[in-house]
């Protein structure tokens, strides 16, 4: 099992990070001792939320940033919910207990659905550039939050097969069960607000909070060129 790390200040508190930049900002000072311009570090976000908090992580950090796919799988009759995740790769983690109350057939069903879907948000995000060479290289994976953390293993595992060294996790927020499902699978996780449970709910960790369009991502990664004649 793997380190997990938190921030004592900020354990068990809510409204802690003003938005999701601001969380990557405090990720970036708690991290640079040991990740500041590491030699063959790479971060990796986890769209959409994992974005505007990777961009200020690496920029903190002064290391490229990538991104990772991964698709939740979601309920079907209840869309907020997921029992698993897929990775673009090929990756599939499924909780078993789901799976025998939806029945195989359903499950297939919605994994065929959310590979779908996944591919879409590849095209429009990554286009036809290839993903990023991992082999031999250190990967700081994160994301907005860990709920159940289904989705952050999916990550970490992908990021294992495609040969990274060493894989850790840097997250704003997570539930005290979801980091420990993820430190058992990753080298070190960073945690700065870590809260018990149920309920959680990543959006409490911020004061201001909004689901993020794949537009509004796009546009975060290309922003639009201005001055200079």
């Amino acid at each position: 099992m793997g380190e997990l790390r938190t921030l004592p200040e900020l354990r068990g508190r809510t409204r802690v990070f003003a938005d999701r930049a601001d969380a990557g900002r405090v990720l970036a000072r708690w991290l640079e001792p040991e990740w500041k311009g590491a030699e063959g570090g790479i971060v990796l976000a986890v769209p959409a939320g994992g974005v505007p908090v990777g961009l200020e992580l690496a920029r903190g950090l002064e290391l490229p940033l990538d991104l990772i796919f991964v698709r939740k799988l979601h309920f079907p009759d209840n869309p907020e919910a997921g029992f698993g995740a897929l990775g673009e790769g090929g990756v599939l983690l499924i909780d078993p207990d789901a799976e025998r109350w939806l029945g195989p057939e359903e499950v297939r069903a919605v994994v065929a659905e959310e590979r779908r879907a996944l591919a879409e948000r590849i095209r429009r995000l990554r286009g036809q550039r290839p993903p990023p060479r991992l082999a031999g290289r250190r990967v700081l994976l994160t994301d907005d939050g860990l709920a159940s953390g289904a989705s952050m293993r999916v990550a970490v595992r992908e990021a294992r097969a495609r040969g990274a060294e060493q894989v850790e996790v840097a997250v704003p927020t997570a539930s005290s069960d979801a980091a420990r499902r993820v430190a058992r699978e990753a080298d070190r996780v960073f945690v700065a607000n870590l809260r018990s449970g149920p309920p959680f709910a990543v959006a409490d960790a911020y004061r201001n909070w909004r689901d993020l369009s794949t537009e509004e991502v796009a546009a975060l990664l290309h922003p639009p060129r201005t001055g200079g004649a």
